[in-house]
């Protein structure tokens, strides 16, 4: 394991549960005000990627960097044959697993602790995903020509963009718990894509970030 995600490790395993609360909203009335404002392409992700996972039922889809499982679970819900999440956080697979046994959907998702690039499927999927992923990758370029690799109709990411107030104030922010996080122009993006193989792919900007539906 690289140093690299050795630091993002150590990182969300101690941020998994204020990371929980951002979307159980399990706060203060006034941070969850400002969840809604400052935190509102978050949201909004959510609801990009989902509706550009459809068809979903039925189909078998990659969750990288599941986090708490919030994406998984609701593709469960929706009638999907198979998700897997991975997650190179052990807290974070913890409250996947728990999540999911709690709504029973066990039988449908399973959460596991690896890192993409080590992780050896034994199929591919019809989607793959990395939502709040690219943050916090240097390269981005392996991840995302293995997600070319492992999907047949799809892969979806989110990507900060560069050019935003909010920039400076998250590197900033981060650097003080020792996280980086980086940044994309959408003229990077359409390279990254270029470069990883995938045969087209559409941008869209959404609040502060660019989501992407790319086709392999």
């Amino acid at each position: 394991m690289s140093n690299e995600i050795q630091a993002q490790r150590a990182f969300w395993n101690s941020e998994a549960d204020a990371f929980q609360r951002i979307y159980t909203h399990r706060k203060s009335k006034f941070s969850n005000t400002l969840d809604q404002i400052f935190r509102k392409d978050m949201y909004e992700r959510y609801q990009f990627t989902i509706a550009n996972c459809e068809p979903i039922k039925g189909r078998t889809f990659l969750d990288v960097g599941c986090g708490n499982a919030l994406y998984s679970l609701e593709l469960a819900r929706k009638g999907a044959g198979k998700v897997v999440g991975i997650d190179i956080a052990e807290v974070m697979i913890g409250l996947c697993r728990q999540a999911s046994d709690a709504e029973n959907l066990s039988d449908i998702c399973t959460f596991i602790q690896t890192d993409l690039l080590e992780y050896n499927p034994d199929q591919k999927f019809d989607v793959s995903f990395g939502i709040g992923l690219f943050d916090y990758i240097k390269n981005p370029l392996p991840v995302l020509t293995k997600m070319r690799e492992v999907s047949t109709d799809k892969a979806i990411m989110a990507f900060p963009r560069l050019y935003t107030w909010r920039a400076p104030v998250r590197k900033v922010r981060l650097g003080i718990k020792g996280c980086d996080v980086y940044f994309y122009s959408a003229a990077r993006i359409n390279q990254l894509m270029k470069d990883a193989g995938f045969s087209r792919h559409e941008l869209t900007k959404v609040g502060k970030l660019y989501c992407v539906v790319a086709y392999p």
